[in-house]
């Protein structure tokens, strides 16, 4: 089956995890077929994702499980990248971040007190007000800088929608007057990376997702072409607002090639 007309020219595909290939601990029907047959096909195909709750290693294990050929170089995450930029820029950071996303940021010092930067992923269950306001402090009074991992507001969860980093970064940027450094979607210049490494002009790469802004706006911004799936988060009511994809799929199964 061809791909429709507006991805011919297309060389690349950035998938989405969550809510786009997967939902809790199952493939989507026909995603781990059509990544398969994309590949088989010539298509590079990388992973994008704004989690916290797992490091690179364990993203792939897990796309690994699902049936998905996926190797650490072809997914990118804001743990990850953030844990890079820490190390080669040797500062010490405040991490609120999952514990398992602490591997990606082996080799950094951390430091509670007098950080460098205040890390901000998604804590889920585990944010406390004390938590936050420590941060605030931090960046307030003690003049850390503060990292996002992503601006995404919330994500689907297999017992409803649940609040992401995004508003907790916000809260802080409010509350500080200083913005973040994001790292993650939506940022462009994480689109941009993806687009370097894939060693393609942004207008050969599709970015697909369930996430009308943070994956099909951004992206779009960024001279990708923007995919929407009818899956995970996605509500109706987001084709009524004044984003428009460049496709809209009801599965990542209608990409198959």
């Amino acid at each position: 089956m061809p791909l429709p007309d507006v991805l011919q020219h297309i060389q690349a595909f950035v998938f989405d995890l969550d809510g786009t290939l997967y939902q809790g601990d199952r493939a989507l029907p026909g995603a781990a077929e059509t990544v398969q047959a994309l590949q088989a096909a010539g298509y590079a195909v990388c992973f994008a994702t704004n989690t916290t709750t797992r490091s690179r290693r364990q993203l792939v294990e897990k796309l690994q499980r699902l049936g998905f050929d996926a190797s650490p170089a072809q997914v990118f995450s804001p743990p990850a990248l953030a844990g890079t930029f820490l190390r080669e820029q040797g500062a010490s950071a405040y991490l609120l971040v999952p514990e398992a996303a602490y591997e990606d940021f082996a080799g950094v010092r951390r430091d509670d007190v007098n950080p460098d930067f205040v890390v901000v992923g998604d804590l889920g269950p585990a944010w406390t007000f004390e938590r936050l306001n420590q941060a605030f402090r931090l960046i307030q009074e003690r003049g850390a800088r503060l990292i996002g991992l992503g601006r995404t507001r919330y994500w689907q969860t297999d017992t409803g929608l649940q609040l992401d980093a995004g508003p907790f970064i916000a809260a802080l940027e409010y509350a500080t007057g200083r913005p973040a450094l994001i790292f993650g979607k939506p940022d462009r210049r994480f689109f941009a990376q993806i687009c370097t490494l894939l060693n393609l002009s942004p207008a050969y790469v599709a970015m697909v997702g369930d996430d009308i802004r943070t994956d099909v706006e951004a992206a779009m911004q960024a001279g990708l072409r923007g995919v929407l799936v009818r899956t995970g988060k996605f509500r109706p009511s987001d084709l009524d607002g004044s984003v428009q994809p460049d496709l809209v799929i009801d599965t990542v199964a209608a990409l198959h090639p």
